[in-house]
C-alpha cells in the first residue's frame, strides 16, 4: 500500500470514529463506560464493538468504492490496536493518571463544571480534548499498521 492508501484508511477510521463517538454510542454507554467495576467495564465494552463496527463499515465502504486493498492480517492488527487504545481511554481514569503524569491534569479540569456552581457542562473541556487527541493519535498508528 502507499500513502493514497494510508490516506484514505486514515480518513475512514477518522470518519467512523467521529460517527460512533458522538452519534452511534448510546448515552447510557458515555454516562456508564467510565465507572468503576463491572458496570463500567460492560458498557466500555459494548461501546468499543460499535466503535469498531462503525468504522470497519467505513473501510468497507472505502474498499468497495476506491478500490482500497485491505489485507485481513494487517487489518487485524491495527483494529486490535486502535481498539485497546479506545477502551482504555474511555475507562477515563488511565487517561486521567496520564494527564496527572505529564503535567497535563489543570488542562485536563479545564472547562469542567466547578462544585457548587451553576456551571453548564459542555464538549469544550480539557478532558475531551485530551481525549480526542489520543483517539486520533492512535487512529494515525492503526492506519499506518493496516496500511502496511
Amino acid at each position: 500500500m502507499g500513502a493514497a492508501d494510508f490516506t484514505a484508511v486514515f480518513a475512514a477510521l477518522y470518519a467512523g470514529h467521529q460517527v460512533a463517538d458522538h452519534w452511534i454510542q448510546t448515552q447510557h454507554q458515555a454516562d456508564h463506560k467510565g465507572l468503576p467495576g463491572w458496570v463500567g467495564r460492560w458498557n466500555c465494552v459494548k461501546h468499543v464493538v460499535t466503535y469498531g463496527a462503525t468504522q470497519l463499515a467505513a473501510l468497507a465502504l472505502v474498499a468497495a468504492v476506491a478500490g482500497l486493498p485491505l489485507n485481513p492480517w494487517t487489518l487485524t492488527a491495527g483494529m486490535a490496536v486502535n481498539l485497546a487504545s479506545h477502551y482504555i481511554a474511555d475507562r477515563r481514569t488511565p487517561l486521567f493518571r496520564l494527564a496527572l503524569a505529564t503535567g497535563s491534569a489543570r488542562f485536563w479540569r479545564l472547562g469542567a463544571p466547578r462544585p457548587d456552581r451553576d456551571d453548564n457542562p459542555s464538549l469544550g473541556t480539557g478532558a475531551y480534548a485530551l481525549d480526542q487527541s489520543w483517539h486520533i493519535g492512535w487512529l494515525f498508528l492503526s492506519a499506518l499498521l493496516i496500511a502496511v
